[in-house]
């Protein structure tokens, strides 16, 4: 029997240090729209950001998290090595973007000098933004490569990563709520608090 051409090749490299040049791109989008203090683009740039951070978070999470948990450790190998290189990179840009241009807009609209109770909208949005940044930088993201790292070995263990990819699930389930509850405080502030 002969190998197929996917069986020969090298596993991809997990970071790919090229992606930096976006990540540096966005923030540079996101410095000028925080210098130039235009509303709109200010806006723009939250929005747009937020919403593929939330929109991603909840695909991972409700999407591809549960098949990941029902398939074979090497079809799990051959779709983490390829999504990790590229959610390494753009999640924490993501959610650093959304929550730094959020923070100014609402200071550039004056939310934040709100009295109590109509603040209480603002320091809830502080409060999910600074959760699911902490649980993505601080968990996430380290167990996301560790998981990377296990699967390039010639011989992974299977256990291990099932160890790692179950306390993951449930906090990527919890990320997905968050999300859900800032949509909810945003639309709110959008309204009118």
């Amino acid at each position: 029997m002969t190998a197929s051409i996917s069986d020969t090749r090298p596993d991809p490299q997990l970071i790919r240090w090229r992606y930096l040049w976006y990540v540096a791109a966005a923030l540079l989008v996101m410095i000028a729209a925080i210098l130039y203090g235009n509303t709109w683009f200010l806006n723009w740039v939250h929005v747009m950001s937020g919403v593929l951070w939330t929109g991603i978070d909840l695909f991972m999470g409700f999407v591809i998290g549960p098949i990941l948990r029902r398939v074979s450790v090497p079809v799990r190998k051959e779709i983490l090595i390829r999504l990790t290189p590229v959610t390494l990179f753009l999640l924490p840009a993501l959610s650093v973007i959304t929550g730094t241009s959020g923070w100014f807009l609402a200071v550039h609209l004056g939310f934040t000098q709100m009295p109590w109770p109509q603040f209480g909208w603002i320091a809830a949005a502080l409060v999910l933004i600074t959760l699911m940044t902490i649980q993505g930088l601080g968990y996430l993201l380290p167990t996301s490569v560790r998981v990377c790292l296990e699967l390039q070995k010639p011989d992974p263990d299977g256990q291990k990563i099932g160890r790692m990819m179950s306390r993951f699930y449930y906090v990527v389930a919890s990320q997905g709520v968050m999300q859900v509850l800032i949509i909810i405080v945003m639309a709110r502030l959008a309204t009118g608090v």
